[in-house]
């Protein structure tokens, strides 16, 4: 494995993640109480696959992770999860108040998404052209 510490970030708290959201599914079962099911599904889909996916993805191309956009978004994306998270549990336990909050956060990892998505396109296909002008070969999907 290449030495990538944006990558090693994203596994690493991908596996934090990873252990909350299993916590939080055993405290619900031990409970009887599943109110907190969408927090529960929100934790191992945005924090510990995405994170995982993240991960792996910038481990298989470096050049993902590296740069301003690459920087801003992994913040975006570890403060707008946690928000969301903190904002739809009190939302699940009441607090209208909270609604916007979570819109708030939302709309901050869905920007990182949307940013991540621009690093695949831009990032990945610059690989695949430089190691064709260098003759190498590899197979693009």
């Amino acid at each position: 494995m290449n030495d990538n510490p944006r990558a090693r970030a994203w596994f690493r708290l991908a596996a934090v993640y990873f252990a909350v959201g299993v916590a939080l599914g055993v405290l619900m079962g031990a409970s009887g109480d599943h109110s907190l099911f969408p927090v529960h599904a929100h934790i191992n889909l945005l924090g510990w696959v995405s994170m995982a996916l993240f991960g792996l993805i910038g481990t298989a191309y470096p050049s993902v992770g590296i740069g301003r956009v690459a920087c801003a978004q992994f913040w975006m994306h570890n403060i707008g999860v946690p928000v969301t998270l903190a904002a739809l549990t009190l939302r699940l336990k009441g607090v209208d108040a909270a609604e916007p909050v979570i819109g708030v956060g939302s709309i901050i990892v869905g920007v990182s998404v949307l940013l991540f998505a621009w690093l695949i396109y831009t990032r990945i296909g610059a690989q695949s052209r430089a190691a064709q002008d260098t003759g190498e070969r590899r197979v693009v999907i």
